[in-house]
């Protein structure tokens, strides 16, 4: 990997990077996929704390949504926008509002204004690891990548084992707060880092128009439905008017967003980029298998804590094996990419493995014993852990070089979209199957089901069996992607996705 890494431009030929020079690039955006890594990790374990303190149990799922949402609807905005003005600037900007997004949420005095805060944070992170994603593809051949994944498991792995720990130490022995305080000197050391190191990197302008609107009827259409998940069972009957009315006007702002896609000059998500069958397939089944792990990571510290009575530092301790076999799997996935031609066959059997182990979960929910229960979990993440990079190089390698940023941000985009989906249904899952609203915390929601008569074991089945068809999904568009094989360099790709 000493030889120069060839790189095509719009007509021009870009200087070859050596292994040299291409990881001082990755070591500098690592850490800027650390802060949006950790920022995913932590705050599970903490949530339940948060709630406690705050004096308010109903509206903690916007505390996970609303950032999904909203870094959601900007990642195909840092795509394109990086695209036209270059990697370097646009990464230090996601980076400065990650930054002011944390120090609100560490200063937040209630849950509306924590709810807010987390916003302003998506709005930072949401271009975070999409762009990394994206530099690397600039300088590193399809064929090549999975040698460079050891980099980033390396990251993942960091945030997935320390995450849950710390999030749950934190909320426990410190204040909850801390969580977010701990970006602010990490977002410096990455700020200062990642404008050092990325003045190497070569740059693959092309100009585009930013979609704002589509973006702003984006998030109006999913925050509808998503209000109507969260209150439908609790505030509202779901056949009343007020659900409705949210489910229909969701329903009429989907369908302006997709006359926007079709009219605006370039749309938020263009038709061109999803009318290619592996981005478009590859896409949905990175959706459904990240949304439904985001799902878990965040209702598997409630199910530890409610169900199985571990305070928050145990139940972060608990959740590693979630956190990290995920790793294990995209590294074993990423590495092995470059060996074989068919490289969709060891995600295929590890979302079925997956499947099986969540089906256990679902079965016997609240009898199994806690290291089984460990067991299965390491087993569900390592299995859909190699889903990761196949389906994030596979869309890579079928767009051109100018489209990366595009194409990339368009995966995450669907990634976000199904997290925060699926983290409401999720939650309607447990809060309405509970019966129960208004609550401060989730040990008096835990005492009010056990004296209701309440099983929240056999409530947390149902989340487990929704997570099993999740799972489904994934697999079924993962099984209808086309195979097109892995091209060697950057140059080839170009001339082949031309072609095609």
């Amino acid at each position: 990997m000493d030889q120069p890494v060839p790189q095509a431009t719009r007509g021009h030929a870009a200087p070859a990077l050596s292994h040299a020079e291409i990881r001082t690039i990755i070591v500098g955006i690592m850490l800027a996929m650390l802060l949006a890594a950790l920022d995913q990790t932590i705050i599970a374990t903490a949530l339940p704390t948060i709630g406690r303190e705050l004096g308010d149990l109903e509206h903690l799922p916007w505390v996970v949504t609303v950032y999904l949402l909203t870094s959601t609807a900007v990642t195909p905005l840092y795509g394109k926008f990086s695209d036209s003005h270059g990697r370097r600037g646009t990464m230090l900007i996601g980076i400065v509002i990650f930054i002011l997004g944390s120090i609100a949420c560490a200063a937040a005095p209630n849950m509306l204004v924590l709810i807010l805060a987390r916003g302003l944070q998506g709005l930072g992170g949401g271009g975070l690891i999409a762009l990394a994603q994206t530099i690397v593809a600039d300088i590193v051949a399809p064929r090549d990548r999975g040698k460079y994944q050891v980099y980033f498991a390396s990251v993942f792995m960091t945030s997935s084992l320390i995450g849950p720990v710390l999030g749950g130490f934190f909320a426990e022995h410190l204040h909850w707060s801390v969580i977010f305080w701990i970006n602010l000197p990490l977002g410096l050391v990455a700020f200062f880092l990642v404008s050092h190191s990325l003045k190497k990197l070569p740059r693959h302008d092309h100009p585009h128009k930013l979609d704002v609107l589509g973006a702003l009827l984006l998030v109006s259409a999913t925050v509808s439905l998503l209000l109507a998940l969260s209150w439908g069972g609790l505030r509202y009957p779901w056949l009343s008017l007020p659900i409705f009315g949210l489910v229909l006007g969701s329903l009429v702002l989907w369908g302006l967003f997709a006359a926007r896609m079709r009219l605006a000059p370039e749309p938020l998500i263009p038709p061109g980029v999803l009318h290619n069958p592996v981005v478009r397939m590859g896409v949905l089944s990175a959706c459904f298998g990240m949304g439904t792990y985001i799902g878990l990571t965040i209702y598997l510290p409630v199910y530890f804590e409610a169900v199985r009575g571990l305070s928050a530092s145990m139940s972060g301790l608990a959740l590693i094996p979630l956190m990290a076999g995920t790793v294990c799997g995209a590294t074993i996935s990423g590495r092995s990419m470059a060996r074989v031609d068919h490289y969709k066959r060891l995600p295929m059997i590890g979302l079925l493995v997956a499947m099986v182990a969540t089906g256990l979960l679902a079965a016997f929910a609240h009898t199994l014993p806690l290291v089984m229960v460990e067991v299965l979990l390491a087993v569900i993440s390592i299995g859909l852990g190699t889903l990761l990079p196949v389906s994030t190089v596979a869309i890579q390698n079928a767009v051109l070089p100018h489209e990366l940023g595009t194409a990339t941000g368009t995966a995450n985009f669907f990634r976000s979209l199904g997290g925060a989906l699926i983290v409401a249904v999720f939650g309607a899952i447990v809060l309405s199957g509970a019966g129960l609203s208004g609550a401060a915390s989730f040990e008096s929601l835990a005492g009010a089901a056990a004296q209701s008569g309440i099983d929240l074991g056999g409530i947390f089945a149902y989340v487990f069996v929704a997570a099993v068809v999740g799972f489904g999904l994934a697999l079924a568009f993962l099984v209808a992607m086309e195979e097109r094989p892995l091209r060697g360099g950057a140059a080839r790709a170009a001339e082949a996705a031309i072609a095609d």
